[in-house]
């Protein structure tokens, strides 16, 4: 059974609240980024045919697979000191890890949501036209019609961010100050330093709580949804 107060590492509940909190900037950062990148380029993909379209879509469905160590190998290359971001040191930094969260959240969200964008009837954007609507108006047409699976993109991406461990332990170092305070050190990579030092029961409470995260944000998800198919059936 475990003990009701695992053995804390030094700096107590003051660690684990940092490494909560540079679990959620990190994560919700890249996926908001990844968000604003991945929608209009959903729609452009959506809206337009053109010779490689299919191509273009299975390229972007086979990143959902990319591997994780080898993201964070190419970022960490890219950003250390001989390579050619070196000079912005960002390499075992908060922003190297948001990077390659990015990176990996954007080909997942960029699929559901294109798949969601492309589920929406023509009769929407023919609509939308007849109304006199621009690009932008019709794009917005779409997104308030595709929301539901944008919603659904939006928590994928945040699954795949939240949860991921090779490609940050890479680019962020897993850094933490002397005084116990997490500097690039998330839940998960916690949760495997805390096994390898065989604080088992500290990495049950590490990975209850990232559960809870999950459970909380897709929770948050559904009731938007519910509340959308509420409206939509008043």
């Amino acid at each position: 059974m475990i003990p009701l107060q695992a053995q804390l590492p030094d700096g107590g509940w003051t660690y684990v609240v940092s490494i909560v909190a540079v679990s959620l900037y990190v994560s919700l950062t890249a996926v908001g980024l990844s968000t604003l990148f991945s929608l209009p380029v959903a729609l452009g993909i959506g809206f337009t045919d053109f010779r490689g379209k299919r191509l273009v879509t299975a390229v972007v469905n086979t990143g959902m697979g990319f591997p994780s160590v080898v993201v964070g190998l190419v970022v960490l290359i890219l950003l250390s000191n001989s390579g050619p971001l070196g000079s912005l040191d960002l390499a075992f930094t908060p922003r190297a890890m948001i990077l390659s969260q990015f990176i990996l959240a954007t080909p997942v969200l960029l699929s559901v949501s294109l798949s969601a964008v492309e589920g929406v009837d023509q009769s929407v954007r023919d609509a939308a036209y007849a109304m006199g609507g621009t690009r932008v108006d019709v794009g917005l047409a779409v997104i308030k019609e595709a929301r539901f699976g944008i919603v659904t993109a939006i928590l994928a991406g945040f699954g795949r961010a939240i949860s991921e461990v090779g490609s940050i332990l890479i680019v962020g170092g897993n850094i933490v100050y002397s005084d116990g305070q997490s500097y690039t050190r998330t839940l998960t990579t916690a949760i495997t330093v805390e096994a390898r030092q065989g604080r088992y029961e500290v990495g049950l409470v590490l990975g209850v709580i990232l559960l809870a995260l999950v459970l909380a944000v897709n929770g948050l998800g559904s009731w938007l949804r519910n509340q959308g198919r509420g409206e939509r059936s008043v």
